[in-house]
């Protein structure tokens, strides 16, 4: 039992050392992030399309 209470005290005073980020920090890599998949999404939508076009096209 003591070990798993050490573990703990440990563990807390770890955690105080961490350099958390800020609020803006959090909301601009949000924020990149979300630009970035949008970006992502678009770009296979597009070369999934081109591909279905040119699929299409030696099919007929």
């Amino acid at each position: 039992m003591q070990g798993i209470v050490r573990y703990f005290q440990e563990a807390r005073e770890e955690l105080k050392k961490v350099n958390w980020p800020t609020r803006v920090q959090v909301l601009e890599g949000t924020q990149t992030v979300f630009i970035f998949v949008i970006f992502m999404t678009l770009l296979i939508w597009g070369m999934d399309r081109l591909f279905h076009l040119g699929m299409g096209a030696l099919l007929k």
